[in-house]
């Protein structure tokens, strides 16, 4: 079933391409989690299990060989021009001249900005973009992109191929990938690279709420609130990345190093007792 829709409406289904009146009502994910219908669903999920192995094939595949990353969210609904838009622009285009690909929703706005100047600025830029009832071909700043039907196949491919969380400003899907990067790195199902808010008049509320609220009352530990950095300063979004990475090789080097004299030690403990 299909919806009337301006002959010049797109949407993007995985790798397919609907246009105006071929557009259909639901999307993929929808259909996935509200389906109920008869007793002969088990007959149909078979297939979207290929097809949801399909679309990691199709991730894995695209970004296996990007090197060091940086994924960016922020809202699709904030217009160029605007103070936002220029600061995400600016820190697409720092993260790239620093030597990392920027990785983003693929979207318009702040997902735009940071896909635009990391392009300008020569870095990679890339789009990993979602079909929606109402949104958007990826953008035109993207050197590789691709979009996905299942949302869970898109967040596995922000976190595992990104060393660092940037955070613009933005309404629920933005607030949902920072919490769940949050809690990711919270739980220590990623190593704990650094999530940066940007924006201290938009987040500085948040903040102090998780500090206020959540601390206070105990639900979270004493050092969780430090798993988030807070700035307005482009540079300094790049210097906290460079310095938590400096962080993470020297204490990666230095457990390495630990285990090493631990062998050798146990190696000449066994020499010593002829065994």
């Amino acid at each position: 079933m299909t919806q009337s829709h301006p002959d010049n409406d797109i949407r993007q289904a995985g790798p397919l391409t609907y246009r105006g009146r071929s557009i259909p009502s639901t999307t993929t994910d929808q259909r996935l989690l509200e389906s109920r219908g008869p007793s002969d669903w088990v007959h149909t999920d078979p297939w979207r299990v290929l097809r949801i192995q399909s679309e990691f094939v199709e991730g894995f595949g695209l970004l296996s060989e990007v090197g060091q990353a940086v994924s960016v969210f922020g809202s699709a609904r904030i217009q160029p021009g605007t103070s936002y838009y220029e600061l995400g622009q600016s820190i697409g285009a720092k993260l790239a001249s620093a030597g990392y690909t920027v990785i983003t929703g693929g979207g318009p706005g702040m997902m735009e900005a940071a896909n635009k100047g990391a392009q300008s600025s020569g870095g990679t830029s890339i789009g990993l973009g979602i079909e929606l009832p109402f949104e958007q071909t990826l953008n035109d700043y993207i050197d590789m992109g691709v979009t996905f039907r299942y949302f869970f196949v898109r967040k596995t491919m922000f976190v595992k191929y990104s060393q660092a969380f940037v955070v613009l400003p933005g309404g629920f899907g933005t607030l949902d990938e920072l919490f769940e990067s949050i809690t990711l790195v919270q739980t220590g199902k990623v190593t704990r690279f650094p999530v940066v808010l940007v924006g201290s008049a938009f987040w500085g509320g948040l903040r102090d709420w998780i500090r206020e609220a959540l601390l206070s009352e105990g639900v979270i530990s004493s050092d969780d609130p430090e798993l988030i950095r807070l700035t307005d300063d482009p540079e300094e979004v790049v210097d906290i990345i460079r310095k938590a990475h400096v962080d993470l090789a020297r204490r990666e080097f230095e457990t390495q190093q630990f285990a090493e004299t631990a062998e050798q030690v146990t190696a000449a403990q066994r020499a010593e007792d002829g065994t």
